[in-house]
């Protein structure tokens, strides 16, 4: 494969692992206002770090290419914002924002593991490649991080 299609195909994982992170990280500053728990709250703060700082590398990595980082469109952004704002308007205990969280990082990494194995297959830079990967691993550590709050 020529370094014109690996380069290619790095920026469309680039693109859309950037779409996730970023998705993930707005999911958790729309639940923060409902949480009450310490603890709860100072794992989702820490967690939303997390996102940022893969949002950054994902981000400085797709400027390299000469790309510039782009998130979902306004009206899926909106979408789930008023999704999770129905979901917790009736039930915002701890547990219930858990539930929401391990259901939020378990879609990320079947998206992510998805996007991983399209383009594995494609001869896609190591580096982007292995920045999903870090992704995945990220999102099922949190899982099980969240699995405490049930």
């Amino acid at each position: 494969m020529n370094t014109e299609t690996q380069k290619s195909c790095s920026e469309q994982l680039l693109c859309d692992l950037y779409k996730n992170v970023k998705m993930g990280a707005d999911s958790i500053i729309n639940l923060m206002p409902k949480v009450q728990d310490g603890a709860l709250r100072d794992e989702m703060t820490a967690e939303l770090n997390r996102y940022e700082d893969f949002a950054k590398q994902i981000g400085d990595e797709l400027k390299s290419h000469g790309v510039t980082p782009k998130e979902e469109n306004v009206l899926t952004k909106l979408g789930s914002k008023m999704g999770m704002a129905m979901n917790t308007m009736m039930d915002s205990t701890a547990s219930h924002i858990a539930q929401m969280m391990i259901e939020g990082a378990t879609m990320g990494v079947t998206e992510n593991t998805k996007l991983i194995r399209e383009y594995e297959n494609k001869n896609c830079s190591e580096k982007s490649l292995e920045l999903a990967r870090q992704t995945v691993r990220f999102m099922e550590d949190s899982v099980e991080r969240m699995k405490k709050y049930l």
